[in-house]
């Protein structure tokens, strides 16, 4: 019913810059906040980045003033520049979005929260 997918992985240099992207399509009637998580090798997920509907966005500590995440509602798309990067940063990113869809025939709204297939960003020289 909802699918997210994301794009723009890769290797990139310690100090480099990737962008990431994702997008949400499907029975969508809205979404309340998008973001981005990551996990490492023998980790947990862990929040990167959130951008609230109508509210201010939120950074994981370890990122903060080198990721910027961005929403374009109209489009249902989250984007995260990520700058600066380190090779602690290497990780599979996930987008994350809670969306509130439409299901069945008579179309009842439902809310959930739905995953893209992740895209792995390795950062080594």
């Amino acid at each position: 019913q909802v699918q997210l997918v994301e794009s723009g992985g890769g290797l990139v240099q310690p100090g480099g810059s990737l962008r990431l992207s994702c997008a949400a399509s499907g029975n969508i009637f809205s979404i309340y906040a998008m973001g981005w998580y990551r996990q490492a090798p023998g980790k947990q997920r862990e929040l990167v980045a959130v951008s609230p509907s109508g509210g201010s966005t939120n950074y994981a500590d370890s990122v903060k003033g080198r990721f910027t995440i961005s929403r374009e509602n109209a489009k249902n798309t989250v984007s995260l520049q990520m700058n600066s990067l380190k090779p602690e940063d290497t990780a599979v990113y996930y987008c994350n979005a809670d969306v509130v869809y439409y299901s069945g025939p008579y179309r009842d709204r439902r809310r959930g929260p739905y995953w893209g297939q992740g895209t792995q960003v390795t950062v080594s020289s």
